[in-house]
C-alpha cells in the first residue's frame, strides 16, 4: 500500500506591472492572449489549452516533455470582478496522478501608472508528488512571463 501524506501551505506573490489594471485583467482572462505566455518555457511542446473565463467555467492547460508524463492543470473559476479580482480552484495532475489542489486569488491594484498583482495560493499538496516551494517558484516564472509579454504589447 502506497504512504499516504498531505502537505498545507499558503503562499503570496507580488509584482508591479506598468500596464492599467485592465491590461493586466485582460492579459489574465482573454483566452488568446493567456495562450501566449501561460507556457512552460522549459517545454514549450503545444498542448491542450481550453479556457471559458466565466463564474463556472472551465480552464484546462495540459503539455508535458514528449518522453515525459503529461501535467495537466485544470481550474475553475469561482468569482470574477472585472479588473480587480479571480478567485480559482484548480487541481494538477502528472499523468494520472493528482498531485495537489489549490485555491488561489489574483488581486489587481492600480498603483503608481500600473498594477500591483497581488496572488495568494493556498495549496494541498498530496502523497509528495509536490511542494509549495516548486509549485511557488513555477507561478513566480509565470508572472515572469506576463511581466514580459506586457511589456512587448505596450
Amino acid at each position: 500500500m502506497t504512504e499516504r501524506s498531505v502537505v498545507h501551505s499558503t503562499f503570496v506573490i507580488e509584482r508591479f506591472y506598468p500596464v492599467a489594471p485592465a491590461k493586466v485583467f485582460f492579459a489574465l482572462s482573454n483566452p488568446d492572449t493567456k495562450r501566449q505566455w501561460f507556457t512552460d518555457p522549459d517545454n514549450p511542446m503545444p498542448g491542450h489549452f481550453e479556457m471559458d473565463f466565466r463564474v463556472g467555467g472551465k480552464e484546462i492547460n495540459a503539455g508535458g516533455p514528449k518522453d515525459g508524463p503529461i501535467h495537466v492543470y485544470t481550474a475553475t473559476y469561482q468569482d470574477i470582478v472585472q479588473d480587480q479580482r479571480i478567485v480559482y480552484s484548480y487541481d494538477m495532475l502528472f499523468g494520472d496522478i493528482r498531485i495537489s489542489v489549490s485555491l488561489a486569488t489574483i488581486e489587481l491594484f492600480a498603483e503608481d501608472k500600473g498594477t500591483r498583482l497581488v496572488l495568494t495560493e493556498q495549496g494541498a499538496f498530496l502523497d509528495g508528488h509536490d511542494t509549495s516551494d516548486t509549485r511557488e517558484h513555477g507561478t513566480r516564472v509565470l508572472f515572469d512571463l506576463l511581466g514580459k509579454f506586457l511589456r512587448m504589447e505596450t
